[in-house]
C-alpha cells in the first residue's frame, strides 16, 4: 500500500498565512509522503533480498521515522487548521484541558511557551491513552521525543519553514495566527 499526499488546498486563503508559505509547506509535506513509500519500497525489496541486519538495512530503518512522522506529523497540523471557530467551553476538549491545566487560559500559556522554545520542532498536546492526563510537549525532530503511548490531540509546527516567509523570527506573531486558525472540531475528534 502506497500512501498518497493530502489535498489541503481548502487551507490557502487562510488569514495569517499566505499562498506561498502554505504552497511551500504542502511541497515539503508531499517529499515526506514520497520518501516514506520509497523507503516502503526499498526495505521490502532489502528484506526480499536477505539484507536485513545490513548496516545500509539498518540507517534505512532509522530514517524511515523521520521520514513517516515527518509525513503524519504534517497532516496532523494542516488538519488541525482552517476553522474561526472558538474552542466550544462545554466540549470535551476544553473540560479536560482546563481539568488538566487549571483552565484554558493556563493552557494557552504553557501551549504557547513550547512553541516559542528556542530551536526547530513541533509543540504537541498529547493525550496519554492510559490514564487520559494531557501533556504540552516539545519534539525537536519528528522521530524522536514522542511521549510513547500517547495520541496527538493539536499539533503545531514550528520548524521554519512552517512560519519565516511570512513571520521572518517572529515566531510569536505565528502562533498567534495558527490559534486564530485553529480547527478545534478536529483537535477535539482526535481524544478517545
Amino acid at each position: 500500500m502506497a500512501y498518497t499526499a493530502k489535498d489541503y488546498s481548502k487551507l490557502l486563503g487562510m488569514e495569517g498565512f499566505s499562498e506561498t508559505l502554505l504552497k511551500n509547506h504542502f511541497n515539503l509535506y508531499q517529499g515526506y509522503v514520497t520518501n516514506t513509500n520509497k523507503l516502503v519500497d526499498t526495505l521490502s525489496q532489502m528484506l526480499k533480498e536477505g539484507k536485513a541486519g545490513t548496516p545500509e538495512y539498518a540507517e534505512l530503518k532509522r530514517r524511515f521515522g523521520w521520514e513517516f512522522n515527518g509525513m503524519r506529523l504534517h497532516e496532523y497540523y494542516f488538519e488541525n487548521l482552517g476553522s474561526k471557530e472558538a474552542i466550544d467551553k462545554n466540549g470535551k476538549l476544553a473540560k479536560k484541558i482546563a481539568e488538566d491545566f487549571g483552565s484554558l487560559e493556563d493552557w494557552e500559556k504553557d501551549f504557547k511557551g513550547v512553541g516559542t522554545m528556542r530551536g526547530i520542532g513541533w509543540a504537541v498536546l498529547y493525550q496519554d491513552n492510559v490514564s487520559g492526563k494531557l501533556f504540552n510537549c516539545w519534539i525537536n525532530e519528528h522521530d524522536v521525543g514522542h511521549l510513547a503511548g500517547c495520541a496527538p490531540i493539536l499539533i503545531l509546527d514550528v520548524f521554519e519553514h512552517a512560519f519565516m516567509v511570512d513571520y521572518g523570527l517572529k515566531r510569536a506573531d505565528y502562533i498567534a495566527a495558527f490559534f486564530k486558525n485553529i480547527d478545534w472540531k478536529a483537535a477535539s475528534g482526535r481524544m478517545k
